[in-house]
């Protein structure tokens, strides 16, 4: 009988994964519904087709970074890599909490007609910007050595 071999995954990627699998998952369902049922909520609450628009434009911008940063997460909870560096989970979690921010802010904007501060999207921009950041500096500290 062949002996059984088991994989040993670091305790991060599961996390990931999940997050990956969360923000993927919804980003479907949250641009499936702007792209066919919210015109037709926002019309009947009465806003005007520009803001109709722009509400649309709004969520699927959001929709967008929300699906490119779980490809993202999910690409690193995959890598090989990302067992080398504590950065790669850093980075990944980062990028998370910046889509909470960003993502979710325009979709406060757009569900909601309203946000908690202005500055909740730049912000979550800005974290998204420094997850990128600190993906790039797992990347340069790596050793060449695969051990």
């Amino acid at each position: 009988m062949a002996e059984e071999t088991k994989i040993q995954i670091p305790l991060f990627h599961r996390p990931l994964l999940l997050l990956a699998a969360i923000l993927g998952a919804s980003a479907v369902a949250i641009g499936a519904f702007a792209a066919h049922g919210l015109p037709i909520r926002l019309e009947s609450q009465g806003f005007e087709s520009e803001i109709v628009t722009k509400k649309v434009d709004q969520c699927e911008l959001a929709v967008r970074y929300q699906m490119f940063h779980a490809l993202a997460i999910l690409a690193m909870a995959c890598a090989p890599i990302a067992t080398r560096s504590i950065l790669m989970p850093l980075s990944a979690f980062t990028l998370f909490l910046g889509v909470m921010l960003f993502s979710g802010g325009l979709y406060s904007l757009v569900f909601a007609d309203q946000i908690l501060h202005w500055s909740i999207v730049p912000i979550g921009g800005s974290i998204l910007i420094l997850g990128w950041v600190v993906l790039l500096v797992a990347a340069l500290t790596l050793s060449a050595n695969p051990s």
